[in-house]
């Protein structure tokens, strides 16, 4: 590792392949990208602000990359986590951020960390700015696949909850089940959108180097391939969200029917009973014989109501 100042010595030497990374591009690392390495101002401008969709801007002697990694919040929110590349001719520069201020900057820096690790042990040998760039994404893919796992294992403890015959309180089970689908289609949309940017990049064959076609090739099947796991994954979720929403569905239905039921056998004894409740009939005391009449009558049309509503198949 070296100091900023020592940069543009660096890049002097046309033997060194050079790597700045820049937690966050404040003014001191934009006139770094400007005056030092020749960054064109709308990749310094790109790199300053938050880009909401990937992008890959392509410029006389660099190439900017804009993806995203995820990372869960609170209530199943997926902050997207900006990471930016430029790829010079004989550097590479990663831009982290902005970020939203809940999240940990150190979220920010998994990717290139782990790189760096692998750098400093030896693991890693890079040749090109290409080499180290599809080091970078590669462990970009490997975060998104992580990620997918991840959720999965939540997905299949619901499915366990569902096939179970778990029904609980259907309003936060269901917060659950969507939290869970929101997050495979926040990671589908960075594998998809991330593969649409080096495709981008695959198509325009000569201004990538000869060895350095088959990388990026490698980095849009990776991604290609989170987006079908992840849809994968969703597509499974989907039919577990909707055995679960039948299943609640059809209970609601069964209790309307017998609340029916029971409504339609207690109306005729409630008007009735409100018609002997009337004040024009007055009875200075019990007739038995006349009770005993009334609910007699009352039996009998409850228990041919009941009979219709079993012929009509309501119970």
């Amino acid at each position: 590792m070296h100091p900023v100042s020592a940069v543009e010595a660096l890049l002097a030497d046309p033997g060194t392949l050079l790597w700045v990374d820049i937690p966050e591009c404040s003014a001191e690392a934009a006139t770094l990208l400007t005056d030092v390495l020749d960054c064109h101002p709308l990749a310094v401008r790109d790199c300053m602000q938050r880009n909401r969709v990937p992008r890959v801007r392509i410029y006389d002697h660099q190439q900017l990359l804009i993806l995203h990694g995820p990372q869960r919040g609170p209530s199943g929110h997926v902050h997207y986590i900006e990471l930016d590349q430029i790829v010079g001719d004989r550097y590479v520069v990663t831009v982290h951020g902005p970020l939203n201020p809940a999240v940990d900057p150190e979220i920010a820096l998994r990717e290139t960390d782990a790189v760096r690790r692998r750098l400093e042990s030896g693991r890693l040998r890079p040749g090109t700015p290409y080499e180290l760039s599809y080091a970078i994404s590669s462990t970009l893919a490997r975060t998104l696949e992580s990620f997918i796992e991840e959720v999965t294992r939540e997905v299949w403890l619901l499915e366990q909850r569902v096939t179970g015959g778990h029904m609980g309180n259907p309003e936060e089970f269901l917060e659950e089940l969507f939290q869970a689908r929101h997050g495979l289609l926040a990671v589908r949309t960075m594998g998809g959108l991330g593969a649409e940017v080096y495709g981008r990049v695959a198509a325009l064959e000569t201004r990538v180097a000869a060895n350095d076609r088959p990388l990026v090739a490698d980095i849009v099947d990776q991604l290609t391939r989170i987006r079908a796991l992840a849809d994968g994954e969703r597509e499974y979720l989907q039919g577990v969200i909707e055995f679960y929403r039948a299943r609640a569905e059809t209970k609601m239905t069964i209790a309307a029917e017998r609340l029916a039921v029971i409504a339609v056998v207690t109306l005729p004894i409630t008007a009735l009973s409100s018609i002997y409740g009337m004040n024009i009939i007055v009875n200075d005391h019990t007739h038995l014989p006349q009770l005993l009449l009334v609910l007699t009558v009352m039996a009998i049309m409850s228990t041919l109501l009941l009979t219709w509503a079993k012929r009509r198949g309501w119970w």
